[in-house]
């Protein structure tokens, strides 16, 4: 067959550093700080609600398209009583609709709302579905970059680059906060510029807010709650962060029915349904108390702190996440520049599994120096990576 069997648009996509990254861990031994998934599941009140849904029957079979009605009220329920004081509210029946992990939900989202050729702004680095998604939908993307800044041990997002990339063939923003990979919580000032940009411009927005829970400074603020932007904007969240089942693929959205109606027809061409046992278990997860949610982020407020102190002492400049549970590190004061070469030699030097960043830019050259560890394993994982990275330290 002369033709190739992968559309090129998605060729370009194929990011099998992790297949690559995961297959050395284990051929190694090493301690695999590349891929996103917590080492211990999640609690066991919330497994217990799984499988009593499966031995009552409940899900086993096609469940509603939207949704099962509990997990939709579960989510309407979650968003006012984090963000009611925003002026956040959704009907459950209209406004929420129940997606295979918020992977789908960008998808659905992406090919829904946009024509062939419409521009979507999306902040660099970026999730890698998220160039995918876009091609999928005909869309053109445009990378607005994410830029460290070492004085602060931060990235910032530039708002005059915004703004400049904004052209008459813009027809959405897809927006991630707290950011993926590079741990940013966009603040209060950012959004206000991007909401009053959204309505200045009559642009849809895309907020993929999976890590809503896991901001360690400051607090997050959904983008929809601020002036104009309910009405404009599709909100994806997901059980998988949130109570560390990342393999349930449980997401959603929160949105104007208007929106919901034209992702759901897409989204009834991908996946159908999906998770039907799972989804009520996450509807009790939802409800589950203040505490919970606290100590979950305060945990992972431990660990990060472990690893960024682990990571400093073996020579990486660090960018110190206020959010997510990514950490991404400079590798220049290693005397190294190539983030993919560091990577792949990381396992036989120091027995730890790290993904190169420049994977996830459109430029990248801007990516090439900086490296992503994942930071929600157990502590003693973690002390165990430090401890062999400080073998880089010594040379």
């Amino acid at each position: 067959m002369d033709r190739p069997l992968l559309n090129r648009r998605l060729a370009e996509f194929g990011t099998t550093i992790f297949a690559e990254m995961s297959a050395l861990a284990v051929r190694t031994g090493s301690l695999n700080l590349g891929q996103g998934f917590p080492d211990a599941d999640g609690p066991e009140e919330v497994r217990e609600a799984a499988v009593r849904a499966l031995r009552d029957g409940r899900g086993n079979q096609y469940p509603p398209g939207p949704g099962i009605p509990e997990l939709r009220a579960a989510v309407a329920a979650h968003q006012e009583r984090f963000y009611g004081h925003l002026g956040l509210s959704y009907n459950p029946d209209t406004e929420v609709l129940v997606t295979a992990g918020a992977t789908e939900a960008i998808a659905a989202s992406l090919l829904a709302l946009l024509e062939p050729g419409d521009e979507v702004l999306a902040l660099e680095p970026y999730y890698d579905s998220y160039a995918a998604c876009i091609a999928m939908a005909g869309g053109r993307r445009v990378p607005v970059t994410l830029r460290p800044h070492p004085e602060s041990g931060s990235y910032r997002l530039d708002l005059d680059e915004l703004r400049d990339a904004i052209t008459d063939n813009t027809r959405l923003i897809l927006l991630n906060t707290p950011h993926n990979p590079t741990g940013t919580v966009l603040t209060h000032e950012e959004l206000s510029v991007i909401a009053r940009l959204a309505v200045e411009r009559d642009l849809l927005v895309v907020t993929d807010e999976v890590y809503e829970h896991l901001v360690f400074e400051g607090e997050h603020l959904p983008l929809a709650s601020f002036p104009g932007m309910r009405e404009r904007t599709v909100t994806i969240s997901s059980a998988g962060k949130t109570f560390s089942f990342t393999g349930w693929k449980v997401g959603w959205i929160t949105a104007p029915a208007e929106l919901v109606a034209a992702v759901r027809s897409a989204k009834q061409f991908l996946t159908y349904v999906s998770a039907g046992p799972f989804q009520y278990a996450v509807a009790e997860a939802l409800a589950l108390p203040d505490s919970y949610f606290t100590g979950l982020r305060d945990d992972l407020r431990t660990k990060r702190d472990v690893l960024a102190a682990g990571l400093s002492d073996a020579g990486f400049q660090v960018f110190r996440p206020t959010g997510t549970y990514f950490i991404t590190t400079d590798i220049r004061p290693l005397g190294e520049t190539d983030g993919f070469a560091f990577c792949r030699a990381l396992p036989e030097r120091a027995g730890v599994v790290a993904i190169p960043n420049a994977v996830f830019y459109d430029h990248k050259d801007e990516g090439a120096p900086f490296v992503r560890f994942a930071f929600c394993k157990s502590i003693e994982v973690l002390q165990e990576a430090a401890g062999r990275l400080k073998a880089l330290a010594s040379g």
